[in-house]
């Protein structure tokens, strides 16, 4: 198995002007081939600093990538710093990238300044994978064995997220052709409404009787519940694909209909899922979560054909005016209430004309008291068989709490579907 390091280069990283998130998605695509991550670290723009620091990555691994200081200001000194390590003799036009310097800055209106053109200049002792999305370049460097001890390459990828991102099917192409990895297959099952701690104990003794070779990870999220994958290093595709699909089937009676998927899934996918083509439709009634939930279900490609839209009703007159939510209710039991709720879904319904309709009400932060601290919020599910109503308390920043309130009302809104199909 061949190793890797991710290095983030910049000063805006170390001060935390910035927050590095290209290191994740980099990881995350070499792991899905079998490549071993074994460092991520971060340095300044510093020359000395990145040729020590890159010499010793390229020391200890096979695959070493960078990301940052290779924009067209003096600060950028990464380029320069890369020639040293590779004993470059000097620089040279890459016409593909110098080509795409031009398009870019002409489709943005630009003048195409020395400064810009100066971003096609690479060593000459690299290789250049055209970078369509920015213009600098994607820079790959070769090391024979005799240099580290190992054949090393180092990939050099710009520091904006989207042009990294949009780097990385390219440099894992390179990799696969530069290094004889081994084969890995992965699978997964996504489960809902139950913490990683609760579900390991859950499943304990599955995941205790799972064969030697495989291998669990448990990969949590607060949109999308808990992502268990199984991976099995080596063999024939179909053949180990085989056998994944076996102890998935037998974690099934397990966990019910906790499992949503068995994709790498979201909550709003499995929604459309059960809507898409059944001739239902939904609608939303939000306040605490302020659209989140309708953002969820409308990132969906053909949403439309089920989704008919939502009421933010953020301010109580227009829970009481466009919902239709009675003001008695909300004076007797309160604005984050298990009455109010489901006043509000079914209300959304009637307005609307769908077949189901989701609502929250709650308490994302700051304010809250005994009965109903920061974290709380109540979800009314409305369909043509009733409306039913959840509590759910959390405990976590603003943010977060509004991403946890969302997908545990998509949660529900699928249970509840599911349990109209029974």
């Amino acid at each position: 198995m061949a190793n890797a390091s991710i290095c983030t280069i910049g000063d805006e990283i170390l001060i935390g002007q910035i927050v590095d998130t290209n290191s994740s998605h980099i990881s995350q695509a070499l792991e899905e081939i079998g490549v071993k991550v074994t460092r991520m670290t971060s340095f300044g723009d510093d020359h000395d600093e990145i040729v020590c620091n890159l010499t010793n990555e390229l020391t200890h691994n096979e695959i070493v990538i960078t990301t940052g200081g290779l924009g067209p200001t003096k600060d950028d000194i990464t380029k320069a710093a890369l020639a040293e390590i590779s004993g470059s003799k000097g620089y040279v036009v890459n016409e593909g990238q110098l080509k795409m310097v031009h398009e870019i800055l002409h489709a943005r209106g630009l003048d195409v300044l020395d400064i810009n053109k100066a971003q096609a200049l690479v060593p000459d002792t690299c290789e250049v994978i055209v970078n369509h999305l920015g213009t600098a370049p994607i820079m790959v460097f070769r090391f024979p064995k005799e240099r580290y001890g190992h054949q090393a390459s180092l990939y050099a990828l710009p520091g904006v997220p989207f042009e990294a991102v949009g780097a990385i099917p390219d440099v894992i192409k390179d990799v696969k052709e530069h290094n004889p990895l081994t084969d890995i297959f992965h699978k997964c099952v996504m489960v809902f409404g139950l913490a990683e701690s609760a579900l390991s104990k859950e499943i304990e003794s599955w995941e205790d009787s799972l064969p030697e070779d495989m291998h669990l990870a448990y990969l949590p999220n607060p949109l999308t519940g808990v992502r268990l994958r199984l991976s099995i290093y080596g063999g024939d595709k179909d053949e180990e694909e085989r056998r994944i699909d076996e102890q998935f089937a037998r974690l099934r009676p397990i966990l019910g209909d906790k499992i949503y998927s068995y994709n790498d899934d979201t909550l709003e996918n499995a929604v459309g899922a059960l809507l898409r083509g059944s001739g239902m439709t939904l609608s939303a009634a939000e306040s605490c979560t302020g659209g989140k939930i309708s953002s969820l279900i409308t990132s969906v490609p053909g949403a439309s054909e089920y989704y008919l839209g939502s009421v933010t009703s953020y301010a109580i007159p227009v829970k009481e005016k466009v919902l239709g939510v009675p003001e008695a209710t909300i004076n007797e039991y309160g604005v984050v209430s298990s009455e109010v709720a489901a006043a509000m879904a079914e209300g959304a319904r009637n307005l609307t004309g769908s077949t189901y309709a989701v609502s929250t009400t709650g308490l994302a932060g700051p304010g809250g008291d005994e009965h109903n601290p920061v974290g709380t919020v109540w979800i009314g599910i409305a369909g043509p068989n009733g409306t039913k109503t959840v509590k759910k308390v959390y405990k976590n920043d603003r943010k977060r709490n509004i991403e946890r309130f969302a997908a545990a009302a998509l949660d529900e809104l699928r249970l509840f579907m599911l349990s109209d199909r029974k």
